[in-house]
């Protein structure tokens, strides 16, 4: 089972964490809702391609939306893409969705945006591996468990 997976990840990696387990829901301020936390902190963990067969994650505020132009410089490509939702379930072993890097079939390296650094207090709600589960964890803890590498790789999404 996929949550199983996760939470057995992140209890392996030592980080205090909650699960919460609230259905699905239909917008970012309902999830943020019901797993306690402001919609900023509502991580969106989000595969993408960077050469055949291989990934990474990217790490992406509940407000923001990844910048191609930064990420892309950031990694020093030309040409990144977000694989299909059958390709990125092969390459994390979760459905679209309820991607984490914890657990994650391959441990790909994880890119984090550099809004979710620098406050030691802030939680951040991650997917858990199952549609409406999620894994709220200490943002700068996870980012170090993660070996994250942090940049400005996102803006914020138009209203």
């Amino acid at each position: 089972m996929s949550e199983q997976r996760a939470v057995d990840a992140l209890t392996a990696s030592g980080l205090e964490f909650e699960i919460t387990r609230h259905g699905r829901v239909g917008s970012l301020a309902e999830a943020a809702a019901a797993r306690g936390v402001e919609p900023r902190d509502i991580i969106k963990t989000l595969v993408v391609r960077r050469a055949e067969g291989e990934y990474l994650f990217v790490l992406v505020p509940g407000d923001r939306e990844i910048s191609w132009p930064k990420l892309r410089s950031f990694l020093g490509v030309n040409r990144l893409s977000m694989p299909d939702k059958d390709v990125a379930q092969q390459a994390t072993g979760y459905e679209r969705g309820t991607i984490t890097p914890f657990g994650s079939t391959t441990a790909w390296p994880v890119v984090a945006d550099l809004d979710l650094s620098g406050d030691l207090e802030r939680r951040i709600s991650l997917g858990a591996g199952s549609h409406g589960v999620a894994a709220t964890v200490n943002a700068e803890a996870a980012l170090s468990r993660l070996h994250a590498q942090v940049a400005d790789v996102t803006d914020l999404q138009a209203p």
